[in-house]
């Protein structure tokens, strides 16, 4: 098995990383106070290629593998978890479906603008009343002519006061459920359109997490996405990828809180000696390394299987649900590090504790990933069983 990058991959890594250290770090913490979107600093990725990561080229994206997307958002959020949020988001839930759905008219519409940080796409399917049961959305649509008149609330809708392409799911077919869900590509200055409240967040304070009102918006036909009833599919399979970003989200988050606790603990003195020669921080250290190499290599996997057009399953799930869950434990210990200065908003893993928190919430509940697996699990155990049963039948004949 090889785990090696390639020499472009290294490349990204690298590019990604001096951008970070040099041009967001000095400002992250001043910012996250503010609750100010990095507008300047995204559009400086976008040069380097990171807001159409993998947009093949022919749209004006980097056409690079989804490795190479996890690679750039482990190194945005190990300095701004927030950042690598709203990158995400463009990135994966709103240019990977329109790439897979879009009529050509819609992609060269967006796809560009997008890939080249010009505008930012954000993903409506969350309400009020349904958030992990996509299929209960309440949201309607309601075909007039040439136009789809669209009635409905979005909640928790990231990059929602700065996007300038929304994707909407609202319900064609009321009466069939979540076959009857319909995607659609919005935009802000459509007729009966308006940007609501904006969430007050425990954490990620820089990503905007805002409300969505459709009041008679109007849609043009032409910016339906898909066809008619395909927009839980497209929902479900774009969060199942964009599960791999938060994954490496999560990764890039622990390395961040592991980074400055490597730092600290060779600094900070107590008894005549660093605390880092202590063995209880010590071990902390160490258990905080070995679950973050864990993750990376079931997010690394995920990311692989994508590329190479393998049969996926529950991999993306499995990623995501070890890597957030991981982030918390790894962040907890941080602060521990810290000490009370950890506890202070003079310190990054104070912020990253904070930031740390929704990555087993957003793109899919931990309960909802544990669903998943064991489904993948049990389904994939009952046609091992047939197959054996058939194969010990034909034997006996």
């Amino acid at each position: 098995m090889d785990f090696s990058l390639t020499d472009q991959q290294k490349l990204i890594r690298d590019t990604v990383r001096q951008f970070m250290e040099n041009e967001v770090r000095p400002a992250v913490r001043q910012r996250d106070r503010e609750g100010r979107f990095p507008a300047e600093e995204i559009k400086k990725l976008a040069e380097l290629g990171c807001c159409g990561i993998m947009t093949p080229e022919e749209w004006g994206g980097s056409g690079l593998d989804t490795v190479s997307f996890v690679l750039m958002m482990e190194e945005v959020a190990r300095v701004d978890a927030a950042m690598a949020t709203s990158l995400g988001v463009t990135n994966s839930a709103v240019q990977v479906p329109l790439l897979g759905f879009g009529t050509e008219a819609q992609k060269k519409k967006y796809l560009s603008r997008m890939a080249s940080g010009e505008i930012l796409g954000a993903f409506c399917l969350t309400e009020p009343q349904a958030g992990s049961d996509a299929a209960g959305i309440q949201a309607r649509a309601v075909r007039h002519r040439g136009l789809y008149r669209l009635n409905g609330t979005k909640t928790w809708v990231t990059n929602g006061s700065v996007a300038g392409v929304f994707i909407v799911f609202a319900k064609t077919d009321p009466d069939a459920g979540g076959k009857g869900v319909t995607a659609f590509l919005v935009e802000p200055g459509f007729k009966g359109f308006r940007v609501g409240r904006h969430e007050e967040k425990m954490g990620q304070l820089s990503s905007p997490s805002v409300e969505i009102v459709l009041n008679d918006c109007e849609v043009p036909a032409e910016n339906r996405l898909g066809e008619e009833g395909q927009g839980l599919k497209i929902a479900l399979g774009t969060l199942d990828g964009g599960r791999i970003g938060i994954g490496a989200l999560a990764v890039g988050l622990a390395q961040g809180a592991l980074d400055e606790s490597v730092k600290y603990a060779k600094q900070r003195r107590a008894f005549e000696k660093t605390i880092g020669e202590f063995q209880a921080i010590q071990w902390m250290l160490a258990d905080m390394q070995t679950e973050i190499e864990a993750a990376r290599g079931l997010v690394y996997y995920a990311a692989w299987l994508k590329d190479a057009g393998k049969r996926l399953g529950s991999m993306a799930s499995k990623a995501k649900l070890y890597a957030s869950e991981m982030v918390n434990r790894v962040v907890y210990k941080a602060v521990q590090i810290h000490g009370s200065v950890g506890y202070s908003r003079e310190t990054d893993v104070e912020r990253m504790y904070r930031d740390a928190r929704v990555t087993t919430i957003y793109e899919g509940t931990s309960e909802v990933q544990r669903m998943i697996i064991a489904r993948d699990l049990l389904e994939k155990t009952a046609k091992e069983q047939e197959i054996s049963s058939a194969s010990a039948g034909s034997a006996r004949k």
